[in-house]
C-alpha cells in the first residue's frame, strides 16, 4: 500500500501522541492562535525517515517523484532550486575549473562559480532587438566554446528562462556529452514540461545529465520546494549528493516535504486530467490576447506558453507607457499582480492552478487598456530582429574570486551605476526578479550595460547585489 507523507503526518497528528522533541511549538496550536499548519510540523521522529539518509517514506517519495518527472534518481530540495543549483554546479566541479555557463544564468549559478573559484567562459544568447529579451543559447555556441576550450567539463544553461524562452537541450545535450561534459539544466521555470505535448519536454527527457525544477513556480506546490534530478553516467552522483548534504538545511521541514509529495501525487493521480482543463484555458487566452493592437502579446518560435508576456513596445508613447506603468495600472486599477516588469514588458505566470475567471479578468483588462491606448502606432521592426549579444558584452578581467579578493582589499571606489563604463566591476548587480547579473565582478563594464542602467533606473527598476543603492563599487585603476 502507498504511504503519503501528508497523509501520515494527519494520522499522526490525530493520534494523540505527545511530543518531548523539536519543534518548540509542540503541534499546540493555541499558543499563537496562527492557522499555521502546526499539527503536522515535525522534526525527524520514529517512522518518519531522515531526508539526509532517506530508506523509508521519504525513499519511496522521491522514487515516486523520478518516475513522475522522468528521472533516474530525483531529490527533495528544501532549499529552493539554488540548492540544486550550487550541489550540481560543485559536485561537478573542482576548485579551479573551467565551466562554460549561460550569461543569463540566475545569480546562484554565479555564487557557485565563487565559491569554487571557478573560470567561466560564456554562452551567449542573442538579444531580440524589438523586445531586448534573450534568446536561446543556440547548439553552435555550444560548440564553440567547448571546440575552443576543451578541457571544460561542465555546462549549464537555463531554459527555459525566465522569460520563457527555450533552448534545445537534446542537441545541446548530444554537443556537450561528444566532448564528455555534464550538461546541468536549470529548468526552474519549466516544472510543468512533459505533462502535455502543448509544453515541451523537460530536461530529464531530453538527455540532461542533471535537471532542477521549482515545482512552486508552476505547479501547486509550496514556496521554496523545487526536486534536483540526476541521469546518465558522466555525473558524479555521489559528489554531488554530498555537496547537496552540507547545502540543505539538517532540519528539514516536513510540511514542505509534504507539500512536495502532494504536489507529485497530484501529477501521478490525476495530472492528465489537470493539464487538459489548463491548456484549452490558456490557448484560448492567449489567442484572445494575439488580437491586441496598441499592446502585443510576446511569442517566438520556442516558448514556453505559460508565460504570457505583453510588450508595450509598440506604443506611440512607449517612453511613457513602460512595462512598470503597465504593471501598476494592473495591479491598482484592476486588483492583477503581474509576476515582474520590465522596462518594455510584463510578465504573468500561468499553472494549472489558474481559474476561468482569473484569465478571463486579465484578457479583459488587457483588452480595455489596449482599446485606451488606440492612438498609439504601430512599430513596424520585424519581429525577427536579432542582435549579438557578445558585440556589447562586459569584458571579463579577472575571475569573479580574484575580484572578491581586490574589494576586500579596499582597492574600489563607488560611483553611479550610469557612469560605470569601461570600469572594472567588484560587485553583481541585477534586477530580481529574476536575478541575472547584469555586472560580475572581475568585468569591464560595457557602455551597452552601463546604458541599460540608466534605462532601468528611468524606468523606476530597482537594482540589486550593490552595497548602495544606485551605486556600484568599482575597480581603483592606477596608470
Amino acid at each position: 500500500m502507498t504511504e503519503y507523507l501528508y497523509q501520515k503526518l494527519k494520522y499522526y497528528a490525530a493520534s494523540g501522541h505527545y511530543g518531548f522533541h523539536m519543534p518548540g511549538h509542540k503541534r499546540n496550536k493555541s499558543l499563537t492562535g496562527a492557522g499555521l499548519p502546526y499539527d503536522i510540523d515535525i522534526t525527524e521522529i520514529e517512522g518518519f525517515d531522515d531526508l539526509h539518509h532517506a530508506e523509508g517514506i521519504l525513499k519511496q517519495a522521491e522514487e515516486r517523484a523520478a518516475k513522475v518527472f522522468h528521472a533516474e534518481e530525483t531529490h527533495y530540495l528544501i532549499n529552493g532550486s539554488t540548492a540544486g543549483i550550487l550541489s550540481s554546479v560543485l559536485g561537478s566541479t573542482k576548485r579551479g575549473d573551467k565551466v562554460a555557463m549561460a550569461r543569463n544564468c540566475h545569480k546562484s549559478v554565479y555564487n557557485a562559480v565563487l565559491m569554487n573559484e571557478l573560470r567561466p567562459i560564456y554562452l551567449y544568447p542573442q538579444i531580440r532587438g524589438d523586445t531586448g529579451i534573450n534568446a536561446e543559447i543556440t547548439v553552435r555556441e555550444v560548440e564553440r566554446v567547448l571546440t575552443e576550450h576543451p578541457d571544460i567539463r561542465v555546462v549549464v544553461i537555463t531554459s527555459p528562462t525566465y522569460d520563457g524562452i527555450v533552448s534545445d537541450v537534446k542537441n545541446i545535450a548530444g554537443a556537450a556529452h561528444k566532448k564528455g561534459a555534464v550538461l546541468i539544466v536549470d529548468e526552474a521555470h519549466g516544472a510543468h514540461f512533459g505533462f502535455h505535448p502543448y509544453f515541451p519536454k523537460n530536461g530529464n527527457q531530453q538527455g540532461a545529465d542533471i535537471v532542477i525544477h521549482s515545482l512552486h513556480k508552476t505547479l501547486p506546490a509550496l514556496t521554496q520546494t523545487a526536486l534536483m534530478h540526476m541521469n546518465g553516467e558522466i555525473t558524479d552522483r555521489k559528489r554531488v549528493r554530498r555537496y547537496l548534504h552540507m547545502l540543505q538545511s539538517s532540519s528539514p521541514s516536513y510540511v514542505l516535504m509534504a507539500g512536495i509529495d502532494e504536489c507529485v501525487r497530484v501529477l501521478e493521480e490525476s495530472g492528465a486530467e489537470l493539464f487538459d482543463q489548463y491548456v484549452p484555458l490558456l490557448d484560448k487566452t492567449r489567442k484572445r490576447l494575439e488580437g491586441l493592437h496598441s499592446l502585443e502579446l510576446i511569442e517566438t518560435k520556442d516558448y514556453d506558453r505559460s508565460k504570457i508576456l505583453i510588450s508595450t513596445r509598440k506604443c506611440e508613447n512607449r517612453k511613457i507607457f513602460t512595462g512598470k506603468k503597465l504593471y501598476s495600472i494592473l495591479n491598482k486599477k484592476y486588483l492583477l499582480q503581474m509576476e515582474m516588469a520590465a522596462s518594455s514588458y510584463v510578465i504573468a505566470m500561468t499553472s494549472p492552478a489558474d481559474t476561468a475567471e482569473g484569465m478571463e479578468r486579465l484578457a479583459s483588462a488587457l483588452e480595455e487598456i489596449d482599446r485606451e491606448l488606440t492612438r498609439c502606432k504601430r512599430n513596424e521592426r520585424s519581429n525577427s530582429c536579432l542582435q549579438n549579444y557578445r558585440e556589447d558584452a562586459n569584458e571579463q578581467i579577472y575571475p569573479p574570486s580574484q575580484a572578491v579578493e581586490i574589494a576586500e582589499k579596499a582597492r574600489g571606489e563607488s560611483i553611479p551605476l550610469g557612469d560605470c563604463t569601461g570600469r572594472v566591476a567588484l560587485e553583481y548587480a541585477y534586477v530580481y526578479p529574476p536575478g541575472i547579473p547584469l555586472t560580475v565582478p572581475g568585468e569591464r563594464v560595457s557602455a551597452g550595460t552601463a546604458g541599460t542602467f540608466r534605462r532601468y533606473e528611468k524606468a523606476g527598476l530597482r537594482i540589486e547585489g550593490t552595497g548602495v543603492p544606485g551605486m556600484i563599487e568599482v575597480l581603483i585603476e592606477r596608470e
